[in-house]
């Protein structure tokens, strides 16, 4: 990393955190990842199948949504390493992935239901 004078010194050294910050190329991959679940409908896709394995058909049902509509949303996570797909005769079934990402991003949107989401309100 390129070594430079910071332009306001308020005492602090900034050195060990700017020798372990990571290139921007990474902050690009994690913002689209993040991008992806900006939309409050692929966001209750992932949300859908981190609890269950669906086909597109059951999905679109659950969300009230035609087919092609769930089909891109899905095509999109599933791009991002948030999906895994497998066909059983002609249907395809999607689930969230094993990964560590999507395990973390599973936790992370519970955690903030948790705390924002108003509940017992019926």
């Amino acid at each position: 990393m390129e070594q430079y004078t910071l332009p306001h010194q308020h005492g602090q050294s900034r050195e060990q955190l700017l020798k372990h910050m990571p290139e921007a190329e990474y902050f690009q991959i994690i913002a689209d990842i993040f991008k992806q679940l900006s939309d409050p409908t692929r966001l209750r896709i992932f949300w859908i199948l981190c609890h269950c394995e669906e086909c597109v058909i059951n999905i679109s049902a659950m969300m009230h949504m035609s087919s092609p509509a769930v089909a891109h949303h899905l095509r999109l996570l599933r791009s991002s390493g948030l999906l895994e797909s497998h066909r059983d005769g002609k249907e395809t079934y999607y689930r969230a992935s094993n990964s560590k990402k999507a395990q973390t991003l599973h936790h992370m949107i519970e955690q903030m239901m948790e705390i924002s989401c108003i509940k017992g309100e019926a």
